[in-house]
């Protein structure tokens, strides 16, 4: 297990160049935007326009601040994000732009190479204990609002807004987490 505080995360530019993005963790280490098999990140949409294209990817996005933005999904109807809506996975190799709806928006980005990888994300609202079992590889839990504090066996922590915790060979963990807070698991799989 390993806690990335959010004060470490790693600013980068965007693909299209149209803004910044803000790295939580990205596999291998060091990857950059081409060479990554996983990456989780957080970007700031301040205007409307199309997404960057990552060719063999598969992405999901969950929206963390702002009023929301419609996706328009190649071959999809457009689809409306906000805080209160579920993460929505789909290809990010195909156009996507967005409309925001009525100012900047946070966003969470959870990306794998399709030909290896497959994952999943899912908003969890904690309010005091509760226990998590892990059932893939790579698990990272984004503590999104509030705080909390976890338990593995003798290891211990705590996470704070914006901090995450990475889990590897986490099949059959049960991460004991107490707090009140929003948090994202993404879970990543062998594909």
């Amino acid at each position: 297990m390993k806690t990335l505080r959010a004060g470490d995360h790693k600013r980068m530019p965007w693909k299209n160049g149209g803004g910044e993005t803000v790295e939580i963790a990205v596999s291998p280490e060091d990857a950059g935007l081409a060479g990554f098999n996983w990456r989780v990140s957080m970007a700031t949409v301040a205007t409307d326009g199309p997404f960057s294209i990552f060719p063999g990817v598969d992405r999901t996005l969950a929206i963390l601040n702002g009023n929301g933005m419609t996706l328009d999904i190649e071959g999809r109807a457009p689809a409306l994000l906000t805080t209160a809506s579920d993460p929505l996975a789909f290809p990010a190799d195909i156009p996507v732009a967005a409309r925001l709806q009525d100012g900047a928006i946070t966003d969470l980005n959870v990306m794998t190479r399709r030909a290896s990888l497959v994952h999943t994300l899912v908003r969890l609202e904690i309010d005091g204990g509760r226990t998590l079992p892990l059932t893939v590889p790579t698990c990272l839990l984004l503590c999104h609002h509030g705080a909390l504090s976890f338990r593995q066996g003798d290891e211990t922590g705590s996470l704070a807004s914006g901090d995450a915790l990475l889990m590897t060979d986490a099949v059959g963990i049960e991460l004991k987490i107490d707090g009140e807070a929003t948090c994202y698991l993404a879970s990543i799989d062998a594909g």
